[in-house]
Order: C-alpha cells, then sequence, then structure tokens
C-alpha cells in the first residue's frame, strides 16, 4: 500500500555548523527545497547551528516551521523564536517522541552525538515495526560516509540484515534523496523479527 504525500518531514541537524561550509549550504538547500515543495519542517526548534540555518531557510521561502524544544534548552536562549510554531515540552522524550508522530519521513543531516542518536533511533523503530516511515541521511561532502560503511559491516559480520541496511536511504543531494524518500516502500515487519536464517 502506498503512502499518502508527504505533509511534513522531521530533519534532524547539529546544533554547532562544523567545519565545512557545505553542511551550512546543504542545510540552507534542503531548508528552501520542503518549503518549495510545499512540505512541513518539524525539527528540535534551536536558533543555533545547522538547525536555525535550515529553519531559516525555510521560512524564508514561506515554509511551516515546527520546533520542538525542552524547557531546559529554551531557557538557555537557543531556542528559535521566529517559528510557525515553537511546542516547549518537558523532557528529551517527550521532544523526541512529538517529532516523530508528526512526521511521515525522517532526515538526519550532519550532527553530533544527539543527531546520530535520533537518527538511529527512527532507524530502529523501523526494523522493530514500529512505524512504517522512511529514514534518510543528507550525506553531504562524505559525511555520513563511515556510518555507511560500519552499517555494512554489521550486515558481513551478521548484526543488522542486509533488507534493513537497504532502508536507510543516503544522498549527497537534496533533490535526489526528498524524489527517494517518496519513492519509499515499506516492508513487512515479518521480515525483520525472524533473524535465524531456516
Amino acid at each position: 500500500m502506498r503512502r499518502a504525500p508527504l505533509r511534513e518531514v522531521c530533519v534532524y541537524a547539529g546544533s554547532n555548523h562544523g567545519t565545512d561550509p557545505r553542511w551550512a549550504e546543504a542545510a540552507r538547500a534542503l531548508g528552501q527545497l520542503l518549503a518549495d515543495s510545499g512540505i512541513s519542517m518539524v525539527y528540535g526548534g534551536g536558533a543555533v547551528g545547522l538547525m536555525g540555518v535550515l529553519a531559516d531557510a525555510a521560512l524564508d521561502h514561506g515554509g511551516q516551521v515546527t520546533g520542538v524544544i525542552t524547557r531546559d534548552l529554551f531557557e538557555r536562549e537557543v531556542g528559535h523564536l521566529g517559528l510557525t510554531e515553537l511546542l516547549v515540552v518537558g523532557s528529551m522524550h517527550e521532544r523526541k517522541l512529538a517529532m516523530a508522530d508528526r512526521a511521515q519521513a525522517f532526515i538526519a543531516l550532519p550532527g553530533g552525538a544527539g543527531t546520530l542518536e535520533e537518527l538511529f533511533e527512527v532507524f530502529t523503530w523501523t526494523q522493530l515495526g514500529i512505524h512504517a516511515k522512511p529514514v534518510a541521511v543528507l550525506d553531504v561532502a562524505g559525511f555520513y560516509q563511515p556510518l555507511l560503511a560500519f552499517l555494512d559491516r554489521l550486515v558481513d559480520d551478521g548484526f543488522l540484515r542486509s533488507g534493513h541496511r537497504a532502508q536507510l536511504l543516503s544522498s549527497g543531494d537534496p533533490v535526489d534523496l526528498l524524489a527517494q524518500i517518496n519513492r519509499w516502500e515499506p516492508v513487512e515487519i515479518e521480515k525483520w523479527l525472524d533473524f535465524e536464517d531456516r
């Protein structure tokens, strides 16, 4: 069964800009692409780093942007005050759940430990059947190549099934990545749960 057209995408991104200006350029391009495509965005609500670049680009091009941030982070003055909607929640668990519930797909830009933790949580949820939503990385300037290679190693070592590995989409081009997301089809959960060879 095909999914409904994308209405809202969750984007994970670093709270720093990183050392390569191409990462900020990619965040800007993705924000504009989502806005121009009429796709709303939900993200972590920050005004700093790639998160801020991403949100500002979407807003500058008429996009709808929802931020979800914890009260603690908001009070540290890192919350973006110019969003379409800003939800302030009590904990990181509430934050991640609110973002995941709203989204029909997930994209990770370059980022640090928090971005990776969020990415792997929703990627694991596809394996467990908690959701049937595409998960993708915007692999700008080869940022995610070591991680993708490690996932291939997990397949080789018998800790990750090749079919599940294939569910993590990747591209260095935002337009191509969005096209992959739109073509993505869910796989039956039964194929993930039987880890023993028959």
